[in-house]
């Protein structure tokens, strides 16, 4: 029988980061960025400033989470690492896999630490790299909420295109929010690269 493509977690290594499996050592980190309001909020995770401020997450519940990832077949979640420290300061994540139409979601989580340098971007494209070379993908899509324009940017150079809305989708502070849809085709991210998309990976 010929194991599934998704059950191998690889090492992917660029100029300012390290994609990599989940350690016990990343739990710390992991627990200081759940609790920064401004991630909760663009991740529409919570729906006002306050609750946002009050959230908590219980460490054991969260260890159970992240060690069991490594057994999942289903999807691909790989913590990010930034070179110059060697400390964890987010993950990126390929879920919600559809094997009938060779496509997923994508997401990405960036803790206090990792903003503004660049390590989200170059994250993003070391996953899709990894992801249209050796995953039976042809489309990968996310979400975005409106307010978070420097997510959408990075998602944009990254090859992703908007192409549609999600009206209202987020209640927050009683306001509410679209959510932009975008997504990347596998032709589109070989023309990126300037070579052929290669062959679909068998499932």
């Amino acid at each position: 029988m010929v194991p599934s493509p998704w059950a191998h977690e690889p090492v992917l290594t660029g100029s300012l980061t390290t994609l990599r499996p989940y350690l016990d050592e990343d739990l710390p980190h992991i627990l200081e960025a759940l609790a920064d309001p401004e991630l909760l909020r663009l991740t529409g995770s919570v729906h006002s400033d306050e609750e946002a401020r009050a959230a908590a997450h219980d460490a054991a519940q969260l260890h159970g989470w992240y060690s069991g990832l490594a057994a999942r077949e289903d999807r691909l979640d790989l913590m990010v690492v930034d070179r110059d420290t060697g400390t964890w300061v987010g993950e990126v994540v390929l879920n919600d896999w559809d094997p009938g139409n060779e496509s997923c979601n994508f997401r990405i989580l960036l803790g206090p630490r990792g903003r503004d340098r660049g390590l989200g971007s170059e994250a993003t494209r070391l996953l899709l790299d990894h992801a249209f070379t050796h995953l039976p993908l042809h489309r990968i899509a996310l979400g975005v909420y409106a307010f978070n324009p420097r997510a959408q940017r990075v998602y944009e150079k990254a090859g992703f295109v908007v192409e549609g809305r999600e009206r209202e989708a987020l209640r927050y502070d009683g306001a509410r929010v679209d959510q932009l849809l975008m997504s990347v085709l596998r032709p589109e991210w070989a023309a990126r690269q300037r070579v052929p998309a290669p062959p679909l990976v068998p499932q």
